[in-house]
């Protein structure tokens, strides 16, 4: 491979990486297998198969999904085809049809359970930075936000 073709394949490989690390695909993947909620994860998974989109994977998507202002099938299976790219992984259809599926195989306690609990810890997280914001920081803004949400 010359050094023009060896170039121009890093360039391609950053670009996808940008791209992937933008997306931020695996974000909710990474707190439903985080310690907080790996017990609770593995005791609503269902009997499946590995697949491309296996629950949990599927899970994070649609969560994902969801949240956009494009909350377009499309959407969410590049996103998760670019951090698939970027983490060196087998590239991957950008069709939506096994995601579609996937998100249909997922059972309604799964869903509700963990969507709920996952907020729940998100909430926690972002109560604890804005409570430790608020001993550093005198804005009156954050001084409210603890006060109504009594931070310790």
């Amino acid at each position: 491979m010359n050094r023009n073709a060896r170039s121009a394949l890093h360039q391609r490989r950053s670009s996808i990486g940008r791209r992937a690390r933008a997306t931020e695909a695996v974000e909710f993947f990474n707190v439903l297998t985080s310690p907080e909620l790996l017990a609770t994860t593995e005791a609503l998974l269902p009997e499946h198969r590995e697949r491309l989109y296996p629950p949990t994977v599927a899970l994070s998507m649609f969560m994902r999904q969801v949240l956009e202002a494009d909350g377009s099938c499309q959407k969410a299976v590049n996103g998760w085809a670019a951090q698939r790219a970027a983490d060196g992984l087998r590239p991957c259809s950008v069709r939506t049809g096994g995601f579609c599926r996937a998100r249909q195989r997922l059972p309604l306690q799964m869903l509700s359970t963990l969507t709920r609990e996952t907020g729940r810890l998100l909430h926690e997280k972002a109560l604890a930075q804005a409570c430790r914001a608020s001993r550093v920081d005198d804005a009156r803004a954050v001084r409210s936000l603890s006060r109504r949400t009594h931070c310790p």
